[in-house]
């Protein structure tokens, strides 16, 4: 009797023709998954490159699991993983980007996980930055806008109260605690077009967790997250910082009862405006540097989220 499929790995992907051989070379690699069966489903995310010719060759003669392929027309990271939801077969979903190549035992890894933590809704990976040339400084202060942060070699659950969550690279998710819990249609699209609204992946998070779902860290299952030279460029680092600050209000929001939300939005606003104040004067008088520029900017659109995302309801109404 034919096994169901225990296991999807989503592969969305942009315009991803020269990166995704990489990825394939190394699920090609993938041992200890003998047990279970697995596939793999790229979400073509509207690319106007071969991506589509390059799976189609590949699938001839792909033997290790399911090759199959789907394409979103919708731009946006959100609607490209909601189409891997309503495509993929298996009881976990992982998702790899197409710069995000795993270790040998991640699928093994990603499956024996859930199997052994059935209260967990969703885990992430370890990820080690691979990157093409050197960081500025400071970077380590905020690489995590980048989703290449290293939570360590141990696992641990990541508590509400720590208001911390994975990052999507490397995420997998029980099909069960997204479909009962996430939206049909996230209100964070990712960037895309004239949108800055990032942290798609966190909303989502926000929603599982909420449902009373764990969410761990997962450190046996590794991958090689790769950043090109063009995303440590300040003007794309500083757009990241806006993105994420610009959506911080709407993932605050989520976490907190509907009636405390009132309470907690001028304590946020105190909050982020005493310390955007503390950033400017550390700017000009003591630290001119890519970091700090960051840091303020993710602050300040902090401050600006609120009524950012209010207009932006408005609009969509």
């Amino acid at each position: 009797m034919l096994k169901t499929i225990a296991l999807t790995v989503a592969i969305c992907t942009y315009n991803g023709e020269k990166r995704l051989p990489e990825v394939f070379a190394r699920l090609e690699q993938q041992i200890g998954w003998e047990s279970f069966r697995w596939e793999i489903l790229v979400v073509d995310n509207n690319s106007s490159d071969r991506t589509a010719e390059l799976i189609r060759a590949y699938q001839t003669n792909w033997s290790v699991c399911s090759l199959r392929y789907c394409f979103e027309p919708r731009q946006g990271l959100a609607y490209a993983r909601q189409r891997a939801l309503s495509e993929a077969k298996g009881k976990y979903i992982g998702f790899l980007d197409d710069d995000n190549l795993p270790d040998s035992r991640w699928v093994q890894t990603a499956f024996t996980f859930g199997e052994a933590h059935p209260h967990a809704g969703a885990y992430g990976s370890r990820i080690n930055a691979d990157f093409a040339v050197k960081p500025p400084e400071g970077f380590e202060q905020f690489i995590s806008f980048l989703g290449a942060k290293d939570r360590g070699e141990k696992a641990f659950i990541y508590e509400p109260r720590q208001r911390i969550l994975p990052p999507g690279a490397g995420l997998v998710v029980r099909q069960q605690a997204w479909r009962e819990n996430v939206p049909q249609e996230l209100f964070l699209k990712g960037r895309v077009g004239k949108s800055q609204l990032a942290s798609e992946d966190l909303e989502a998070l926000a929603y599982i967790q909420n449902g009373g779902w764990e969410i761990w860290h997962n450190p046996e299952m590794q991958i090689i997250h790769k950043i090109p030279e063009n995303r440590l460029e300040p003007d794309y680092l500083l757009a990241i910082a806006r993105g994420i600050g610009l959506a911080r209000y709407h993932i605050r929001m989520i976490r907190l009862p509907i009636w405390q939300r009132p309470l907690f939005f001028p304590l946020y606003t105190l909050n982020d405006l005493r310390k955007f104040l503390y950033l400017s004067f550390k700017y000009y008088c003591i630290q001119k540097n890519l970091a700090t520029a960051c840091e303020k900017e993710f602050v300040l659109n902090s401050l600006v989220s609120p009524f950012y995302l209010w207009k932006q309801s408005y609009t969509r109404k």
